[in-house]
Protein backbone atom coordinates (compact mmCIF):
# COMPACT_ATOMS: atom_id res chain seq x y z
CA UNK A 1 0.00 0.00 0.00
CA UNK A 2 1.11 3.54 -0.87
CA UNK A 3 1.77 5.80 2.01
CA UNK A 4 3.58 9.30 2.13
CA UNK A 5 4.98 10.30 6.08
CA UNK A 6 5.67 13.96 6.37
CA UNK A 7 8.93 14.97 7.86
CA UNK A 8 9.02 18.41 9.74
CA UNK A 9 11.61 20.16 11.28
CA UNK A 10 11.34 22.90 13.95
CA UNK A 11 14.20 25.09 11.75
CA UNK A 12 11.70 25.60 8.87
CA UNK A 13 10.29 28.85 8.75
CA UNK A 14 6.62 27.99 8.54
CA UNK A 15 7.20 24.98 10.95
CA UNK A 16 4.42 26.33 13.10
CA UNK A 17 2.02 26.37 10.05
CA UNK A 18 3.01 23.13 8.92
CA UNK A 19 2.29 22.03 12.83
CA UNK A 20 -1.08 23.78 12.92
CA UNK A 21 -2.04 21.80 9.71
CA UNK A 22 -1.29 18.79 10.69
CA UNK A 23 -3.38 19.40 13.92
CA UNK A 24 -6.10 20.73 12.67
CA UNK A 25 -9.52 18.16 12.61
CA UNK A 26 -12.51 18.80 12.16
CA UNK A 27 -14.61 16.25 14.08
CA UNK A 28 -18.14 17.78 14.16
CA UNK A 29 -20.91 16.69 12.65
CA UNK A 30 -22.35 17.48 9.65
CA UNK A 31 -25.66 18.88 10.02
CA UNK A 32 -27.32 15.40 7.88
CA UNK A 33 -25.77 13.93 10.87
CA UNK A 34 -27.00 16.75 13.37
CA UNK A 35 -30.77 16.35 11.76
CA UNK A 36 -30.26 12.85 12.04
CA UNK A 37 -29.52 12.41 15.46
CA UNK A 38 -32.10 15.05 16.36
CA UNK A 39 -34.91 13.51 14.96
CA UNK A 40 -33.64 10.27 16.56
CA UNK A 41 -33.74 11.70 19.99
CA UNK A 42 -36.88 13.29 19.96
CA UNK A 43 -38.71 9.79 18.28
CA UNK A 44 -37.61 7.96 21.58
CA UNK A 45 -38.57 10.98 23.80
CA UNK A 46 -42.17 10.72 22.49
CA UNK A 47 -42.45 7.69 21.90
CA UNK A 48 -40.38 5.48 24.16
CA UNK A 49 -39.53 1.92 23.57
CA UNK A 50 -41.82 1.24 20.05
CA UNK A 51 -39.20 4.12 18.47
CA UNK A 52 -36.12 2.38 20.31
CA UNK A 53 -37.02 -1.00 18.29
CA UNK A 54 -37.83 0.72 15.38
CA UNK A 55 -34.54 2.25 15.10
CA UNK A 56 -32.67 -1.12 16.37
CA UNK A 57 -34.50 -3.10 13.53
CA UNK A 58 -33.45 -0.60 10.61
CA UNK A 59 -30.20 0.11 11.66
CA UNK A 60 -28.36 -3.22 13.26
CA UNK A 61 -30.39 -5.82 10.89
CA UNK A 62 -32.88 -7.28 13.61
CA UNK A 63 -36.51 -8.32 14.11
CA UNK A 64 -37.46 -7.58 17.96
CA UNK A 65 -40.55 -6.53 19.32
CA UNK A 66 -39.50 -5.11 22.76
CA UNK A 67 -35.98 -3.46 23.59
CA UNK A 68 -34.12 -5.95 24.39
CA UNK A 69 -32.18 -6.44 28.03
CA UNK A 70 -30.05 -9.38 28.68
CA UNK A 71 -30.57 -11.89 31.46
CA UNK A 72 -28.00 -12.12 34.34
CA UNK A 73 -27.82 -15.44 34.12
CA UNK A 74 -27.19 -15.01 29.95
CA UNK A 75 -24.03 -12.39 30.83
CA UNK A 76 -22.68 -14.79 33.56
CA UNK A 77 -22.85 -18.05 30.88
CA UNK A 78 -20.80 -15.73 28.57
CA UNK A 79 -18.14 -16.93 30.51
CA UNK A 80 -18.20 -20.36 29.08
CA UNK A 81 -18.03 -19.26 25.51
CA UNK A 82 -14.89 -17.28 25.77
CA UNK A 83 -11.39 -18.74 25.47
CA UNK A 84 -10.07 -19.12 29.04
CA UNK A 85 -6.77 -17.34 28.54
CA UNK A 86 -8.70 -14.40 27.50
CA UNK A 87 -10.68 -15.11 30.52
CA UNK A 88 -7.67 -14.88 32.72
CA UNK A 89 -6.29 -11.76 30.93
CA UNK A 90 -9.58 -9.78 31.40
CA UNK A 91 -9.52 -10.67 34.77
CA UNK A 92 -6.14 -9.83 35.34
CA UNK A 93 -6.39 -6.39 33.86
CA UNK A 94 -9.43 -5.69 35.82
CA UNK A 95 -7.79 -6.51 39.21
CA UNK A 96 -4.95 -3.65 38.08
CA UNK A 97 -7.50 -1.24 37.05
CA UNK A 98 -9.78 -1.30 40.46
CA UNK A 99 -6.09 -1.29 42.61
CA UNK A 100 -5.30 2.00 40.72
CA UNK A 101 -8.62 3.45 40.82
CA UNK A 102 -9.22 2.65 44.07
CA UNK A 103 -6.68 5.26 44.83
CA UNK A 104 -9.15 7.87 43.55
CA UNK A 105 -11.90 7.41 46.07
CA UNK A 106 -12.08 10.45 48.19
CA UNK A 107 -14.04 10.60 51.55
CA UNK A 108 -16.89 13.78 52.90
CA UNK A 109 -14.75 16.31 54.72
CA UNK A 110 -15.32 19.29 56.99
CA UNK A 111 -13.34 21.43 59.30
CA UNK A 112 -14.41 23.74 62.29
CA UNK A 113 -13.66 27.25 61.96
CA UNK A 114 -12.70 29.49 65.42
CA UNK A 115 -16.02 30.87 65.19
CA UNK A 116 -17.76 27.65 65.30
CA UNK A 117 -18.55 27.49 61.40
CA UNK A 118 -18.76 23.97 60.42
CA UNK A 119 -17.56 24.02 56.64
CA UNK A 120 -17.09 20.87 54.17
CA UNK A 121 -18.18 18.74 51.25
CA UNK A 122 -19.92 15.82 51.01
CA UNK A 123 -18.89 13.40 48.54
CA UNK A 124 -21.87 11.18 47.43
CA UNK A 125 -21.88 8.93 44.31
CA UNK A 126 -24.67 9.13 41.33
CA UNK A 127 -27.45 7.13 41.17
CA UNK A 128 -27.59 5.21 37.46
CA UNK A 129 -25.30 5.43 35.17
CA UNK A 130 -24.95 4.57 31.63
CA UNK A 131 -21.87 2.78 29.43
CA UNK A 132 -22.12 3.18 25.50
CA UNK A 133 -20.19 0.15 24.44
CA UNK A 134 -19.28 -0.15 20.57
CA UNK A 135 -20.00 -3.33 18.93
CA UNK A 136 -20.02 -3.16 15.02
CA UNK A 137 -17.07 -3.39 13.42
CA UNK A 138 -15.32 -4.12 16.07
CA UNK A 139 -15.93 -5.36 19.68
CA UNK A 140 -13.89 -3.64 22.99
CA UNK A 141 -14.07 -5.31 25.86
CA UNK A 142 -11.45 -2.97 27.56
CA UNK A 143 -13.85 -0.31 27.36
CA UNK A 144 -16.00 -2.25 29.63
CA UNK A 145 -13.44 -2.60 31.97
CA UNK A 146 -12.13 1.11 31.98
CA UNK A 147 -15.89 2.86 32.26
CA UNK A 148 -17.41 0.14 34.05
CA UNK A 149 -14.86 -0.33 37.16
CA UNK A 150 -14.66 2.98 37.84
CA UNK A 151 -18.60 3.72 38.64
CA UNK A 152 -19.04 0.76 40.52
CA UNK A 153 -15.72 1.81 42.88
CA UNK A 154 -17.49 5.41 43.17
CA UNK A 155 -20.47 3.26 44.63
CA UNK A 156 -23.01 4.19 41.44
CA UNK A 157 -26.26 2.77 42.71
CA UNK A 158 -26.62 1.00 39.10
CA UNK A 159 -24.67 0.40 35.91
CA UNK A 160 -26.36 0.24 32.55
CA UNK A 161 -25.03 -0.99 29.74
CA UNK A 162 -25.96 -0.78 26.26
CA UNK A 163 -24.07 -2.40 23.70
CA UNK A 164 -25.47 -2.71 19.52
CA UNK A 165 -26.24 -6.31 18.51
CA UNK A 166 -25.97 -6.08 14.89
CA UNK A 167 -27.96 -9.16 13.41
CA UNK A 168 -28.67 -9.87 17.18
CA UNK A 169 -24.90 -10.66 17.72
CA UNK A 170 -23.01 -9.83 20.25
CA UNK A 171 -19.04 -10.83 20.70
CA UNK A 172 -19.95 -12.95 24.07
CA UNK A 173 -15.95 -10.86 25.32
CA UNK A 174 -17.88 -8.18 25.93
CA UNK A 175 -20.45 -9.98 27.95
CA UNK A 176 -17.92 -11.19 29.92
CA UNK A 177 -16.11 -8.03 30.56
CA UNK A 178 -19.47 -7.00 31.81
CA UNK A 179 -19.88 -9.65 33.98
CA UNK A 180 -16.50 -9.34 35.63
CA UNK A 181 -16.96 -6.02 36.22
CA UNK A 182 -19.93 -6.04 37.50
CA UNK A 183 -22.23 -3.96 35.62
CA UNK A 184 -25.64 -4.47 36.64
CA UNK A 185 -28.20 -4.40 33.27
CA UNK A 186 -27.10 -5.43 29.52
CA UNK A 187 -29.33 -3.88 26.90
CA UNK A 188 -28.71 -5.10 23.24
CA UNK A 189 -29.53 -1.58 21.86
CA UNK A 190 -26.85 0.66 20.30
CA UNK A 191 -26.64 3.76 17.91
CA UNK A 192 -27.75 7.55 18.84
CA UNK A 193 -31.19 6.08 19.83
CA UNK A 194 -29.36 4.03 22.89
CA UNK A 195 -28.37 7.50 23.96
CA UNK A 196 -31.77 8.79 23.61
CA UNK A 197 -33.28 5.96 25.77
CA UNK A 198 -30.64 6.42 28.62
CA UNK A 199 -30.86 10.17 28.57
CA UNK A 200 -34.80 10.29 29.47
CA UNK A 201 -35.51 6.38 29.80
CA UNK A 202 -38.36 4.65 28.32
CA UNK A 203 -40.64 2.00 29.68
CA UNK A 204 -37.75 -0.53 29.33
CA UNK A 205 -34.80 1.19 29.68
CA UNK A 206 -34.15 3.75 33.10
CA UNK A 207 -32.87 7.09 32.64
CA UNK A 208 -29.26 7.77 33.78
CA UNK A 209 -27.25 10.45 35.31
CA UNK A 210 -24.24 10.40 33.11
CA UNK A 211 -23.26 8.27 30.03
CA UNK A 212 -19.77 7.35 29.62
CA UNK A 213 -18.00 5.42 26.73
CA UNK A 214 -16.88 5.60 22.51
CA UNK A 215 -18.62 5.11 19.65
CA UNK A 216 -19.13 6.51 16.47
CA UNK A 217 -20.07 10.16 14.87
CA UNK A 218 -23.91 9.36 15.65
CA UNK A 219 -23.14 8.27 18.96
CA UNK A 220 -20.85 11.49 20.28
CA UNK A 221 -23.51 13.62 18.06
CA UNK A 222 -26.13 12.76 20.27
CA UNK A 223 -23.82 12.39 23.58
CA UNK A 224 -23.45 16.19 22.62
CA UNK A 225 -26.82 16.74 21.76
CA UNK A 226 -28.43 15.01 25.47
CA UNK A 227 -25.70 16.83 27.30
CA UNK A 228 -27.56 19.12 30.18
CA UNK A 229 -30.20 16.24 30.63
CA UNK A 230 -27.22 14.54 31.43
CA UNK A 231 -23.97 14.51 32.47
CA UNK A 232 -21.23 12.84 29.42
CA UNK A 233 -17.47 12.19 30.09
CA UNK A 234 -16.32 13.34 26.56
CA UNK A 235 -16.78 14.17 22.97
CA UNK A 236 -13.44 12.34 22.19
CA UNK A 237 -11.91 12.88 18.70
CA UNK A 238 -9.56 10.61 16.86
CA UNK A 239 -7.13 8.74 18.78
CA UNK A 240 -3.52 9.96 19.01
CA UNK A 241 -0.09 9.29 20.23
CA UNK A 242 3.51 11.28 20.57
CA UNK A 243 6.94 10.07 21.11
CA UNK A 244 9.83 11.64 22.50
CA UNK A 245 12.71 9.67 21.82
CA UNK A 246 16.30 10.90 22.42
CA UNK A 247 17.88 8.20 19.63
CA UNK A 248 18.60 5.25 21.71
CA UNK A 249 15.09 3.07 21.48
CA UNK A 250 14.92 0.24 18.99
CA UNK A 251 13.55 1.87 15.79
CA UNK A 252 11.31 -1.14 15.13
CA UNK A 253 9.70 -0.90 18.73
CA UNK A 254 8.93 3.34 18.26
CA UNK A 255 7.53 2.16 14.77
CA UNK A 256 4.95 -0.34 16.09
CA UNK A 257 4.23 2.03 19.15
CA UNK A 258 3.03 5.05 16.12
CA UNK A 259 0.74 2.13 14.51
CA UNK A 260 -0.81 0.84 17.29
CA UNK A 261 -2.76 4.22 17.70
CA UNK A 262 -2.51 4.55 13.84
CA UNK A 263 -4.91 1.46 13.60
CA UNK A 264 -7.85 2.66 15.13
CA UNK A 265 -9.15 4.60 12.14
CA UNK A 266 -7.77 6.90 9.51
CA UNK A 267 -7.92 10.05 11.58
CA UNK A 268 -5.99 8.76 14.08
CA UNK A 269 -2.57 10.57 14.60
CA UNK A 270 0.75 9.34 15.10
CA UNK A 271 3.83 11.39 15.80
CA UNK A 272 7.52 11.54 16.47
CA UNK A 273 9.66 14.23 17.73
CA UNK A 274 13.38 13.41 18.07
CA UNK A 275 16.80 15.69 18.02
CA UNK A 276 18.44 12.83 15.93
CA UNK A 277 17.57 13.17 12.42
CA UNK A 278 19.38 9.74 11.68
CA UNK A 279 16.77 7.84 14.12
CA UNK A 280 14.32 9.91 12.39
CA UNK A 281 15.51 7.91 9.24
CA UNK A 282 16.03 4.65 10.94
CA UNK A 283 12.34 4.79 12.51
CA UNK A 284 10.95 5.69 8.93
CA UNK A 285 12.88 2.26 7.40
CA UNK A 286 11.42 0.54 9.99
CA UNK A 287 7.82 1.71 9.24
CA UNK A 288 8.53 0.76 5.65
CA UNK A 289 9.47 -2.78 6.39
CA UNK A 290 7.44 -3.43 9.14
CA UNK A 291 3.74 -1.44 8.26
CA UNK A 292 2.90 -4.06 5.41
CA UNK A 293 2.88 -7.66 7.52
CA UNK A 294 -0.14 -5.96 9.52
CA UNK A 295 -3.90 -6.63 9.25
CA UNK A 296 -5.15 -2.73 9.58
CA UNK A 297 -1.77 -1.71 7.33
CA UNK A 298 -4.32 0.00 4.86
CA UNK A 299 -5.87 2.09 8.21
CA UNK A 300 -2.32 2.86 9.02
CA UNK A 301 -1.36 4.31 5.91
CA UNK A 302 -4.23 6.47 5.46
CA UNK A 303 -3.47 7.98 8.80
CA UNK A 304 0.61 8.32 8.52
CA UNK A 305 -0.15 10.09 5.22
CA UNK A 306 -3.42 11.78 6.66
CA UNK A 307 -2.10 12.80 10.13
CA UNK A 308 1.27 11.59 11.03
CA UNK A 309 4.61 13.32 10.46
CA UNK A 310 8.44 12.54 11.94
CA UNK A 311 9.21 15.96 13.33
CA UNK A 312 12.66 17.15 13.89
CA UNK A 313 13.64 19.13 17.05
CA UNK A 314 16.88 21.28 18.78
CA UNK A 315 16.77 19.35 21.17
CA UNK A 316 14.73 17.85 24.25
CA UNK A 317 13.94 20.98 25.61
CA UNK A 318 12.23 21.94 22.15
CA UNK A 319 11.17 18.78 22.58
CA UNK A 320 8.88 19.46 25.87
CA UNK A 321 8.22 22.71 24.46
CA UNK A 322 6.08 21.00 21.92
CA UNK A 323 4.59 18.77 23.75
CA UNK A 324 2.75 21.18 25.78
CA UNK A 325 1.40 22.84 22.64
CA UNK A 326 0.07 19.89 21.34
CA UNK A 327 -1.50 18.16 24.23
CA UNK A 328 -1.50 14.87 23.18
CA UNK A 329 -4.31 11.97 24.82
CA UNK A 330 -0.69 9.76 24.94
CA UNK A 331 2.68 10.30 25.35
CA UNK A 332 5.60 8.36 25.57
CA UNK A 333 8.99 9.40 26.69
CA UNK A 334 10.76 7.16 25.49
CA UNK A 335 14.44 8.89 26.47
CA UNK A 336 17.47 8.04 29.08
CA UNK A 337 15.91 9.87 32.11
CA UNK A 338 12.34 10.49 31.55
CA UNK A 339 11.74 11.41 35.33
CA UNK A 340 13.84 14.56 34.66
CA UNK A 341 11.16 15.63 31.79
CA UNK A 342 8.41 14.52 33.47
CA UNK A 343 8.17 18.08 36.13
CA UNK A 344 8.33 19.86 32.40
CA UNK A 345 5.16 18.26 30.87
CA UNK A 346 2.06 20.33 31.93
CA UNK A 347 -0.53 19.08 29.54
CA UNK A 348 -1.19 15.18 28.14
CA UNK A 349 -3.82 12.48 28.51
CA UNK A 350 -1.56 10.01 29.95
CA UNK A 351 2.40 9.83 29.77
CA UNK A 352 4.54 6.75 29.64
CA UNK A 353 8.13 7.02 31.14
CA UNK A 354 10.89 4.99 29.96
CA UNK A 355 11.83 3.02 26.47
CA UNK A 356 9.92 0.00 27.64
CA UNK A 357 6.29 0.88 28.58
CA UNK A 358 4.20 0.74 25.27
CA UNK A 359 0.75 3.01 25.11
CA UNK A 360 -0.26 -0.24 24.13
CA UNK A 361 -0.22 -1.54 28.27
CA UNK A 362 -2.14 1.48 28.71
CA UNK A 363 -4.99 0.77 26.69
CA UNK A 364 -5.59 -2.88 28.37
CA UNK A 365 -3.87 -3.43 31.72
CA UNK A 366 -1.43 -1.18 33.32
CA UNK A 367 -4.33 0.21 35.63
CA UNK A 368 -5.07 3.88 34.52
CA UNK A 369 -8.00 4.65 32.68
CA UNK A 370 -7.87 4.78 28.73
CA UNK A 371 -10.22 7.32 28.57
CA UNK A 372 -8.81 10.14 27.58
CA UNK A 373 -9.01 13.79 26.55
CA UNK A 374 -7.74 14.33 22.79
CA UNK A 375 -7.24 17.07 20.24
CA UNK A 376 -6.03 19.46 22.54
CA UNK A 377 -8.48 19.50 25.44
CA UNK A 378 -5.78 17.81 28.18
CA UNK A 379 -4.90 21.15 28.06
CA UNK A 380 -8.14 21.27 30.32
CA UNK A 381 -9.60 18.22 31.29
CA UNK A 382 -8.50 14.79 32.67
CA UNK A 383 -9.02 11.00 31.96
CA UNK A 384 -11.99 9.28 32.87
CA UNK A 385 -12.22 8.40 36.88
CA UNK A 386 -14.05 7.29 40.04
CA UNK A 387 -14.44 11.18 39.94
CA UNK A 388 -16.46 11.22 37.12
CA UNK A 389 -18.78 9.15 39.08
CA UNK A 390 -19.47 11.17 42.20
CA UNK A 391 -20.92 14.66 43.11
CA UNK A 392 -19.36 16.77 45.68
CA UNK A 393 -22.33 19.02 47.51
CA UNK A 394 -21.02 21.86 49.78
CA UNK A 395 -21.52 21.71 53.33
CA UNK A 396 -22.62 24.89 55.54
CA UNK A 397 -23.00 24.97 59.45
CA UNK A 398 -22.87 28.03 61.64
CA UNK A 399 -23.18 28.87 65.08
CA UNK A 400 -26.00 31.88 66.06
CA UNK A 401 -22.66 33.79 66.15
CA UNK A 402 -21.09 33.25 62.91
CA UNK A 403 -24.18 33.30 60.99
CA UNK A 404 -24.30 37.06 62.94
CA UNK A 405 -20.94 37.77 62.34
CA UNK A 406 -21.05 36.72 58.04
CA UNK A 407 -24.73 38.27 58.24
CA UNK A 408 -22.91 41.64 58.16
CA UNK A 409 -20.47 40.67 55.55
CA UNK A 410 -22.80 39.66 53.32
CA UNK A 411 -25.04 42.38 53.83
CA UNK A 412 -22.50 44.90 52.90
CA UNK A 413 -21.55 42.84 49.85
CA UNK A 414 -25.17 42.28 48.79
CA UNK A 415 -26.59 46.04 49.39
CA UNK A 416 -23.13 46.73 47.21
CA UNK A 417 -24.39 44.65 44.79
CA UNK A 418 -28.15 46.16 44.41
CA UNK A 419 -29.74 42.96 45.78
CA UNK A 420 -31.90 44.26 48.78
CA UNK A 421 -33.57 40.59 49.81
CA UNK A 422 -30.18 39.13 49.92
CA UNK A 423 -29.18 41.64 52.26
CA UNK A 424 -32.04 41.30 54.60
CA UNK A 425 -32.11 37.64 54.59
CA UNK A 426 -28.46 37.71 55.68
CA UNK A 427 -29.13 40.43 58.01
CA UNK A 428 -32.39 38.86 59.52
CA UNK A 429 -29.67 36.34 61.51
CA UNK A 430 -27.88 39.26 63.02
CA UNK A 431 -28.04 39.21 66.73
CA UNK A 432 -30.22 42.58 68.20
CA UNK A 433 -28.51 45.55 66.94
CA UNK A 434 -28.49 48.22 64.23
CA UNK A 435 -27.97 47.89 60.67
CA UNK A 436 -27.23 51.40 58.94
CA UNK A 437 -30.28 52.29 61.01
CA UNK A 438 -32.05 49.64 61.11
CA UNK A 439 -33.14 46.81 63.52
CA UNK A 440 -32.54 43.58 61.45
CA UNK A 441 -31.95 41.41 64.43
CA UNK A 442 -35.01 38.71 64.45
CA UNK A 443 -36.06 35.80 66.14
CA UNK A 444 -34.48 33.46 69.18
CA UNK A 445 -31.51 36.05 69.54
Amino acid sequence: MSYSLRRLSTREPDFQRQLAQLLATDTAATEDVQQTVREIIQAVRTRGDAALVEYTNRFDHRNIVAASELEQRDVAASRARVDPAVQGALEAAAARIRTYHAHQQQPSWDYTDPDGSVLGQQVTPLDRAGIYVPGGKAAYPSSVLMNAIPAKLAGVGEVIMVVPAPHGLIDPVVLCAADIAGVDRVFSIGGAQAVAALAYGTDTVPAVDKIVGPGNIYVATAKAQVFGKVGIDMIAGPSEILIVCDGSTDPDWIAMDLFSQAEHDEQAQALLISPDAAFLSRVAASIERLLPTLERAAIIAAALTQRGALIEVRDLDEAVGLVNQIAPEHLELSVADPRALLPLIRHAGAIFLGRYVAEALGDYCAGPNHVLPTAGTARFSSPLGVYDFQKRTSIIELSPRAASELGRLAGTLARAEGLTAHARSAEYRIMPGEVDGEDVGRGAY
